[in-house]
């Protein structure tokens, strides 16, 4: 079981209210702070995301082909995800929409450029 993620970013203070408002959507928030990162997600709770610029010092940079998930309760929600993450200066990288018959979810990446999506099971595997 996935405890938590981390990934890099290069402007904390910029990526905090990014992922702020995203948790605060998803009706969490911070779990833990210190000076080079933060965490959020609910303490017992699903896997908690985290941001953090990197220990050694160099830039923070995009992983190919990683991706993070974050569950929506419904559909509305995956929209509302969507536009929060464009609206603080994430980029599409998919609009909110069925992918087959029991996925819907939207793309996007953050200020940073990891890449994210907002994801709904509409019904079994």
């Amino acid at each position: 079981m996935i405890g938590y993620v981390t990934l890099g970013t290069n402007d904390l203070a910029r990526a905090a209210a990014f992922y702020d408002a995203l948790a605060k959507e998803l009706g969490t928030g911070r779990m833990m702070e210190f000076p080079t990162g933060i965490a959020w997600g609910t303490p017992g709770g699903g896997a908690g995301i985290g941001l953090i610029k990197p220990f050694d010092g160099n830039p923070a940079s995009v992983g190919n082909g990683v991706m993070v998930a974050l569950e929506a309760k419904d559909k509305e929600q995956v929209h509302r995800l969507y536009d929060i993450a464009l609206s603080l200066g994430g980029t599409c990288e998919g609009p909110p929409g069925p992918r087959g018959d029991n996925f819907y979810a939207a793309y996007f990446r953050d200020p940073d450029g990891n890449k994210l999506n907002a994801f709904l099971m509409t019904g079994p595997l």
